[in-house]
């Protein structure tokens, strides 16, 4: 039976904002099935066509140290519109690119789109959403783990029939989630306070969110190194083990399973993991975990199999590390809201935008298995970046809400979801 508190007893505001979260993230991991047909049809080598990820989040990155400036002088919902309708326009030029130039532009302005409304949407739903912070954060990350898995799916499904239909097709999704924003998402009140342009950068002082920043930057660098690189020795891999058929859609189906898994232990797993655990130590064990999902990946490069087997396993890990990373900045300071949450992405994003680009000139250099190498070395120097500010990061684990509570709450928003 339902109650008040259960995190299914949202405003209809943090619904359609997730609603458009969802959509949002699906442009994470649309473009992952058709990498190695836009490199085969427009002529890019791994590198050239890996920038189409780094163009894309570098420009997220950079953009969200100025999200909470722009948010805090038009208001919440301009900004969350103003994101989405940059996304319609961007997704739709790059589908009609005739040149990977053209495409890794056109997504560098699909990212200032994205940076837009992603830090809005996360201030926005932590700020609206009722039982607290860490159920709403649990949503958000919830939208963003659908949103992967069925990224991926409908690239995968759009790819088969030409690298141009995930584009195209996410175009028309985000207009669906404009136009639910804009139906839905009520007049929210003015901002009160105007947030100086130095805001994020002055942020960083605070120890606790620069800690969390610097670990986030190395982590997402490893996130990065397996999503983005993965594709291309999964098709080699896939080739040299006999499928000789294996493409856009086969693709789409292992990145499902991943941004599943990614779903599923943001939701399940982390508030148990964090409530026995303590933040911490969770944030510790899934950094170790996930090093030596990538240093199997490095060992066994040319097993399809154990690719397969990693990438979707590693998705286990990466949900938990998401959402626990969030909540952790989100609880590390006493910030507005969406000035933690712009600094925070701002760093976190710019350390995925190094990966692609890095990993695609290392597999050229030396070898396919290098850049899952580096990944893994970028997760060890993410735990020496937690452990060096551990001081600052006691209070984390202070007050962790009881697991029964929390676990029962994330396995009714699970199955409304599904």
């Amino acid at each position: 039976m339902e109650t008040p508190t259960s995190i299914l007893h949202q405003p209809k505001s943090v619904w359609a904002v997730a609603f458009a979260c969802v959509i949002a993230f699906m442009g994470i991991g649309l473009v992952d099935p058709i990498l190695p047909a836009i490199s085969a049809e427009l002529g890019a080598t791994t590198a050239e066509t890996e920038l189409l990820f780094t163009s894309y989040l570098l420009v997220t990155g950079l953009a969200m140290f100025f999200t909470s400036f722009v948010s805090s002088r038009i208001g919440a919902k301009p900004t969350l519109l103003v994101g989405l309708a940059l996304i319609v326009v961007f997704a739709a030029l790059a589908g009609a690119s005739g040149s990977v130039n053209e495409v890794i532009g056109f997504r560098a302005g699909w990212g200032l789109g994205n940076a837009l409304f992603i830090s809005t949407a996360l201030a926005t739903i932590v700020g609206a959403a009722s039982g607290g912070a860490d159920r709403a954060i649990i949503l958000y990350e919830a939208a963003l783990g659908l949103g992967i898995a069925v990224g991926p799916l409908l690239g995968g499904a759009l790819g088969s029939i030409s690298w141009r239909g995930p584009f195209f097709g996410t175009a028309v999704l985000m207009a669906i989630g404009l136009v639910a924003i804009l139906a839905l998402l009520g007049r929210m009140p003015a901002p009160t306070t105007r947030v100086p342009l130095s805001a994020t950068f002055r942020a960083l002082r605070h120890r606790a969110l620069l800690t969390l920043g610097l670990a986030a930057l190395f982590y997402n660098f490893g996130f990065f190194s397996l999503l983005a690189y993965t594709p291309f020795p999964l098709e080699t891999a896939a080739r040299a083990s006999g499928y000789a058929d294996f493409g856009a859609h086969e693709l789409g189906l292992i990145f499902c399973g991943w941004g599943l898994c990614v779903a599923i232990t943001s939701v399940f797993a982390a508030p148990r993991l964090t409530a026995r655990f303590g933040r911490r130590n969770t944030l510790y064990a899934m950094l170790v975990l996930l090093a030596i999902d990538l240093g199997a990946m490095a060992l066994l490069v040319d097993r399809f199999w154990v690719l397969v087997g990693c990438t979707i396993g590693g998705g286990l890990f990466l949900g938990v590390m998401n959402t626990v990373l969030t909540e952790s900045v989100m609880e590390a300071t006493e910030l507005p809201r969406a000035v933690a949450s712009s600094t925070y992405s701002g760093i976190r994003f710019v350390g995925g935008a190094i990966a692609p680009a890095l990993a695609g000139v290392l597999a050229a250099a030396l070898s396919p298995a290098a850049p899952y190498v580096v990944g893994a070395v970028a997760l060890v120097v993410a735990i020496g970046v937690l452990l060096l500010g551990r001081h600052h990061l006691a209070h984390l684990d202070e007050d962790e809400a009881e697991p029964e509570t929390v676990a029962e709450q994330a396995v009714v928003l699970t199955a409304a979801d599904s």
